[in-house]
């Protein structure tokens, strides 16, 4: 089935949606030698050879994580000043991984990492109006009224904001705690909020993104995300396409093996009480008689070969 360049080259790992698409203008990416540039080319990535930069690509197995990204680290897979990644968190993981979005440099939270772009670009499509709640920690004394303006829509200099949800959660000295939930993905814009209402953010922290939390997990770590977890954004997003019940093959597999050994001792212990009672030994406590080799057809066993109760202790014995 033959499908768009830049959706082949994004479900490899390769780029978002997005940049593979500037990777097919560019003139980088080739179909059985040939160089393709139009964005409406298709391919069939299980026939037709793609390469880009040279490379052929060959599609990974999807991979969906949360981090818990902590501050002072870039959410980008390389940084030209040399500060700390979220790639350096990530390493050994066998896949082209970037970040679903971006947080800034002194944010913490939820970051959700992906080696599928359709999946990354359904949860940033505006349309979508996915959720990110954010905790906030601002100099001065929050009331209502102000939190209101949060509600209602604050204006930046790139436009109106669209309302949000806030809540109050504590007051420390003349610092405001509160959780807000937005619905944007505009540059740094919860510190603009803040500074357009005269509250300037002295800490922040994304809690959820798309009802996904962070946790259980310590800032720098991470964790697969679970079947639930991904048939939740899909029923409520789209996104992703298909999911993958492989998390409860290996329970499966250990049931399967765990009563392949189960039979095994059975078996041997079968065959233990069977030597025991040739030998005229009685089975040991909580075992059963073994049924003697010397059985007739109906199956039931001959009175000399029944065990024997404790016998009388005569004289000789003491």
């Amino acid at each position: 089935m033959e499908e768009r360049l830049q959706k082949i080259i994004a479900r490899a790992g390769l780029a978002s949606r997005r940049a593979a698409e500037e990777l097919v203008t560019g003139g980088r990416v080739r179909v059985n030698g040939r160089v393709v540039t139009e964005l409406g080319a298709k391919a069939d990535p299980r026939s037709d050879k793609i390469e880009v930069d040279g490379k052929r690509i060959e599609a990974e197995d999807p991979v969906y994580l949360i981090l818990h990204k902590p501050k002072n680290v870039v959410s980008t897979l390389s940084d030209p000043e040399g500060r700390p990644t979220v790639a350096e968190l990530l390493k050994g993981m066998g896949a082209r991984l970037y970040p679903v979005g971006r947080l800034d440099f002194a944010t913490s939270g939820v970051l959700l990492v992906t080696n599928d772009g359709d999946f990354a670009q359904g949860l940033l499509h505006p349309r979508k109006e996915v959720p990110k709640t954010y905790v906030v920690k601002v100099q001065g004394v929050m009331g209502e009224e102000d939190l209101d303006r949060w509600r209602q829509g604050v204006t930046l200099e790139d436009g109106r904001t669209a309302p949000a949800k806030a809540r109050l959660l504590r007051y420390e000295d003349d610092k405001t705690w509160f959780e807000v939930t937005i619905h944007e993905g505009r540059n740094q814009q919860i510190r603009r909020m803040g500074d357009a209402t005269g509250f300037r953010v002295m800490r922040l922290a994304r809690v959820s993104f798309a009802g996904i939390t962070h946790e259980g997990l310590k800032p720098g770590s991470f964790r697969h995300l679970s079947v639930q977890e991904l048939t939740e954004l899909r029923e409520a997003y789209g996104v992703p396409k298909r999911v993958k019940r492989a998390a409860a093959a290996p329970a499966r597999r250990k049931r399967a093996v765990d009563a392949a050994r189960e039979e095994g001792r059975g078996k041997k212990a079968f065959v233990a009480r069977g030597e025991a009672t040739k030998r005229g030994e009685a089975p040991k406590r909580g075992e059963a008689p073994a049924r003697s080799a010397r059985s007739d057809r109906s199956g039931t066993t001959p009175r000399a070969a029944a065990p024997r109760g404790p016998r009388a202790r005569g004289r000789g014995d003491r």
